[in-house]
């Protein structure tokens, strides 16, 4: 079987709240681990997340090991980075042996071609503001001014505290499918022009949604943050479902 997953966001909200999504993280990850061939983790599986050159923030270790024992066990492990941990680095694969992707990409699972993408940064030509703000936070420049600027400590502090307004910002609540149809316009764009890519996995909007079309199937997963999660599965033969995990 293949996994993915998205939008945990470790690390944020209360001590708490930040614990029970771990530890749900952990029992799911235990869950899969017999029978998974591959793990998809499709971005924001962080709150946030910054690499200094010897440092890295504190906390996850109960998911980061459970990662490294199913590398050592031979289950491929990817990561696309989203908005919240676009700033990973080479830590997590040195680690834990999860290679790293910063950039949409189609791969073949199972035969079938699929997009991967955590769902940022896409389909945005008419919003230039953000199009720049983005380009800027992925640049060298920015962290390099993040790095050598700020202490640290501070730095992890605005940093969550940025984070949580980005997560508010996206809540499931105030999210219909509707808000989803620049992904879905996107994959429509792209299927057109790549022969045979008909799967098109995201994350990004918190929303659970599986759109279907005449040749075409659009995947949404859920955040973490209720007492359900959605994620997807795929078999063997390439056939993909989307799946609930009870949180609570």
């Amino acid at each position: 079987m293949i996994y993915f997953v998205s939008d945990t966001h470790l690390g944020a909200g209360s001590p708490d709240e930040a614990r029970r999504t771990e530890q749900a993280l952990c029992r799911w990850l235990d869950s899969i681990a017999d029978d998974a061939s591959a793990l998809y983790l499709m971005g924001d599986i962080f709150d946030f997340w910054f690499e200094y050159n010897r440092v890295v923030p504190e906390g996850f270790t109960r998911v980061l090991g459970r990662l490294a024992t199913m590398h050592d066990r031979g289950v491929e492990l990817h990561f696309f980075v989203g908005n919240h941990d676009m700033w990973a680095r080479s830590y997590l694969e040195a680690e834990c042996g999860v290679r790293m992707h910063y950039t949409p990409e189609v791969v073949t699972l199972a035969g079938r071609r699929v997009h991967l993408a955590h769902g940022d940064n896409m389909n945005i030509k008419g919003q230039p503001m953000l199009r720049l703000m983005n380009g800027f936070f992925r640049s060298g420049v920015a962290r390099w001014l993040f790095r050598w600027l700020i202490h640290p400590d501070l730095a992890m502090k605005f940093g969550h505290w940025w984070s949580g307004k980005s997560r508010k910002s996206h809540s499931k609540e105030g999210i219909t499918p509707q808000n989803l149809n620049f992904l879905i316009d996107y994959a429509r764009e792209h299927h057109s022009s790549a022969e045979g890519t008909d799967t098109y996995i995201f994350g990004h909007m918190h929303l659970a949604h599986d759109h279907r079309e005449e040749e075409l199937r659009v995947l949404f997963m859920s955040d973490w943050s209720g007492e359900t999660a959605t994620y997807a599965r795929m078999d063997d033969e390439g056939h993909v479902e989307l799946k609930t995990f009870t949180i609570g």
